[in-house]
């Protein structure tokens, strides 16, 4: 489908806007390599996401959560930022611009993106699980030994810094959030735009009288003002370009 005009449209709103805010999920880092872990492809030992990225699992089994995380982190170490990830980039050059991405894998940093809220932290991030009350911490290192990784202040095992299932969002970046809705316009790029709270946050964008864009593969029936289907690292170059 030809989706020329709504581009042009969204290139033209997106040239005029001082507020610029994108909310980004997997779909975003999807050409970069990174492994989205939905579906049936999504499979780490015949195991899904869901079962290992809990309070739950670690608690378990913490041993081979960590397995799936430093090999998360090894895949993740030998993938770049594509396209999309440099569009967004650009119109983060831009006061009034703010990223807010669901994506872990720290791709849009890489990129040189500004004024990022890691809605759901970061792979690369490592936080004490006994409750010292030590701030976390980063850690690049690939392989990550030893395994477990331990709290450098009291020893205890640490966990990855990121949301896992059944977690609130970080208080500071729920807020850093829902202030970006007060924008000229909102670009939900490369998630399904109906998984709370993310989900949410285009429609208060909305409510606060933001233009609304959806760009998805597959259209997901967010009530936005135009969805273009086509992949985050086609649609946003061309959003960028004059």
């Amino acid at each position: 489908m030809d989706q020329t005009a709504e581009l042009e449209e969204v290139r033209t709103r997106l040239a005029a806007a001082t507020r610029i805010t994108v909310l980004t999920g997997a779909g975003v880092s999807a050409a970069s390599g990174v492994p989205t872990f939905r579906g049936p492809g999504g499979l780490w030992r015949n195991r899904q996401a869901t079962q290992l990225a809990t309070p739950d699992a670690f608690r378990q089994d913490p041993a081979l959560v960590w397995e799936w995380y430093a090999w998360r982190r090894s895949v993740i170490a030998g993938c770049a930022p594509n396209a999309a990830h440099h569009a967004v980039a650009h119109w983060s050059e831009s006061p009034g611009f703010t990223l807010i991405t669901q994506n872990v894998d720290g791709l849009h940093e890489r990129a040189n993106t500004r004024n990022v809220v890691r809605y759901h932290g970061s792979i690369w991030r490592l936080a004490c699980s006994g409750g010292c009350g030590a701030g976390d911490w980063e850690d690049l290192r690939v392989p990550l030994e030893p395994l477990p990784p331990r709290c450098p202040s009291c020893g205890a095992m640490a966990r990855p810094g990121v949301v896992w299932f059944g977690e609130a969002i970080p208080r500071e970046a729920a807020a850093a959030a829902q202030a970006a809705t007060a924008c000229d316009i909102f670009l939900s790029v490369g998630t399904s735009s109906v998984v709370y709270p993310a989900a949410g946050l285009i429609a208060a964008a909305r409510a606060r009288g933001a233009f609304t864009v959806e760009i998805n593969p597959e259209t997901t029936g967010a009530e936005v003002d135009i969805a273009i289907a086509l992949a985050a690292e086609i649609a946003l170059p061309r959003l960028t370009s004059a």
